[in-house]
């Protein structure tokens, strides 16, 4: 990792923990475990942010080299995500066509549960955070099922943590998906920022004890 990169996975961690959207305290994952850090990416619930955050998407996409020919965003906080994960990319110059799902299936108007560009060629899955990888299946489905090709997941943080067996979420998601995935930031880069912090020293410790547990290189 080259210091520029690893400075603008810094800046990420400062700038969620700035908003208040990367927190510190017990929380409960969808694994059961109780974690002393959590993000969530649907706080990021102002315009200025928002753009923002697509910025660094946009950046880490860009620096991963994964070929795509479009976005799918899956509902609900993919909805936001890839909207603005376009939107920064459009203005470096690179029009790229986006789409993301309904819940339920509409039965008016022009129906179906796909919104936005048709799914086609190569699709870049857009998410937060890998977990039980749930998200990333059914859009591998439902992007197969509409005779496109799934290439890759963008997510803004790798917890590096088991998911369901010794692998970690992603790596889970790499091998059983044969694709690969992007991170803005990860674990390793999280607990580099709480070591320059003064003030966050019990938050470090916290997150050592964790990853001692259950992480992941």
């Amino acid at each position: 990792m080259t210091n520029n990169t690893e400075q603008f996975s810094l800046d990420f961690i400062a700038f969620a923990v700035q908003k208040e959207v990367l927190r510190f305290g017990e929380f409960k994952t969808k694994a059961g475990r109780l974690s002393p850090y959590f993000f969530n990416a649907g706080l990021f619930n102002d315009g200025e942010s928002l753009m923002k955050l697509g910025e660094f998407y946009a950046a880490a996409i860009t620096n991963s080299g994964i070929q795509f020919d479009m976005l799918f965003g899956p509902a609900y906080k993919g909805i936001t995500l890839v909207a603005s994960i376009a939107i920064a990319f459009a203005k470096n110059g690179h029009n790229v066509p986006y789409a993301y799902n309904r819940k339920e299936a509409k039965d008016h108007g022009e129906g179906g549960i796909i919104v936005g560009s048709p799914l086609k060629g190569r699709v870049l899955i857009i998410d937060d955070v890998i977990s039980a990888g749930t998200s990333v299946r059914e859009s591998v489905a439902l992007i197969d099922a509409n005779g496109a090709t799934a290439c890759g997941v963008a997510i803004a943080i790798d917890r590096q943590e088991r998911g369901l067996g010794e692998l970690s979420a992603v790596q889970e998601v790499v091998k059983n998906n044969q694709i690969p995935v992007c991170a803005i930031a990860n674990l390793n880069d999280l607990m580099k920022y709480l070591q320059n912090q003064q003030d966050m020293v019990q938050n470090l410790h916290s997150v050592t004890a964790y990853r001692q547990q259950y992480g992941v290189d």
